[in-house]
């Protein structure tokens, strides 16, 4: 091995970086620190193996792990959906309290007609709380017989609540001009918090209050979209959202999101997923069925290499006359009532030359799968059927489970039990 080789891989590894001035790389430290390094997902752990940790997973192979992140089914399932509880225990027994794994025995009943109707006058009576719960803190009237599109998550750009709300102004546009068509009542809604010092979070929100603002006082789309920022997101008012949810957005751009647990608690009550294969959402799409959840987008090596390549999102636009009029509407203030300085900060970032996340390269397809959504609905027998599948094949998706393999794998210890 050449000198210039042996110092280029000390560089690559090496605890203390060199380019900006001498500084510790705390994600080598702990590296080099720990005896195990877990990525939380399958994809997350093989991304680090081949990018940023490459140089350690060829010095320490036995190191890189995987474990995948789960959720604590006695407070997701049992405590915040007690009446799908009790169903699951009626043809189960309790047993799938302490063992998620268990319902996987109900895969049968997704095509019984009686459980279906029983699933689905439960998704009702968790839609009529939430309805209460959003005209309680917002004053905003919800159909509970609409879909309940739910994006709820750190407000961030990777998770790309901006993807979400460009479709909302799409489809309000598209309302607009064919108002006699027979739509799907959809009711959007968002929750989060940002970072307080995130400029472009805080602008992502007010973009989304006012858009729901116009919307919702529009009579020519009040019985038919609805859009909902819900304020004070935390643990209590999840409880009530994701029982509640048809509609699951994972949409986050592929390879940023680790792992994600929100798309486990919403599909565990039975919402469907529409998403990017990124985080969780692979293993997700292979325990529930690849027809049972709506994918989207590039895969991670393939927007890895449209940045390569330069992404150019203006380009996009111009061959997009529908994205076109939504951005322009932004730009313009249609939305912002006399101040479109945020709007158009937002309209910027979004058509930047390499803009990092990839918001309008996914667009186009995930028109496509809300298409797809909007066909499934018009099915409610078919959307049960799925909807059913999609918490029966959650059992992999408990937190007991990732602490098992953890103890095992990691810990290198035995339960006492």
């Amino acid at each position: 091995m050449s000198y210039v080789t042996v110092h280029a891989a000390k560089t690559t590894l090496s605890i203390i970086g060199e380019n900006h001035g001498r500084r510790v790389r705390m994600s080598h430290l702990a590296v080099v620190g720990s005896h195990k390094v877990n990525g939380v997902a399958k994809l997350h752990s093989d991304l680090m193996r081949k990018t940023i940790f490459s140089g350690f997973a060829q010095m320490f192979p036995e190191r890189f792990t995987n474990v995948t992140n789960g959720i604590t089914v006695r407070r997701w399932l049992k405590q915040s959906n007690p009446l799908l509880s009790r169903l699951l225990t009626e043809k189960l027994g309790s047993a799938w309290e302490n063992d998620l794994e268990e319902i996987e025995r109900l895969r049968w009943a997704a095509d019984d007609p009686r459980f279906r109707a029983q699933f689905r006058d439960i998704k009702r009576q968790n839609k009529i709380a939430l309805a209460e719960e959003v005209d309680r803190r917002t004053g905003i009237d919800v159909s509970i017989d609409s879909l309940f599109d739910v994006q709820v998550k750190r407000i961030h750009e990777y998770k790309r609540q901006l993807l979400n709300i460009l479709y909302v102004i799409t489809r309000y546009n598209r309302i607009k001009a064919k108002p006699d068509d027979h739509w799907v009542p959809r009711t959007v809604m968002f929750a989060g918090k940002s970072a307080p010092g995130y400029a472009m979070a805080k602008a992502i929100i007010r973009l989304i209050n006012n858009v729901s603002t116009t919307i919702n006082q529009d009579p020519a789309t009040l019985t038919r979209l609805k859009c909902v920022f819900l304020p004070d997101y935390d643990v209590s008012l999840a409880q009530t959202i994701m029982p509640a949810a048809d509609l699951s957005e994972q949409i986050s751009t592929a390879g940023m999101e680790a792992s994600g647990t929100g798309n486990m608690k919403l599909a565990l009550n039975g919402a469907l997923t529409i998403g990017t294969l990124d985080g969780a959402n692979i293993e997700i799409r292979d325990s529930v069925g690849p027809d049972n959840i709506f994918i989207f987008g590039m895969t991670a090596d393939e927007a890895s290499q449209r940045q390569a390549n330069g992404y150019r999102p203006r380009e996009i636009v111009a061959e997009n006359p529908e994205l076109a009029m939504t951005l322009e509407m932004i730009r313009s203030g249609a939305f912002s009532r006399g101040g479109s300085d945020d709007a158009r900060m937002v309209v910027d970032r979004l058509t930047s030359d390499g803009e990092p996340f990839l918001v309008l390269a996914d667009f186009a397809t995930y028109c496509e799968a809300q298409d797809r959504v909007d066909a499934l609905y018009r099915q409610p027998e078919e959307w049960s059927r799925r909807a059913v599948l999609n918490t029966v094949g959650m059992g992999p998706f408990s937190s007991d489970r990732s602490v098992r393999e953890y103890a095992e794998r990691i810990w290198n210890i035995r339960s006492v039990i």
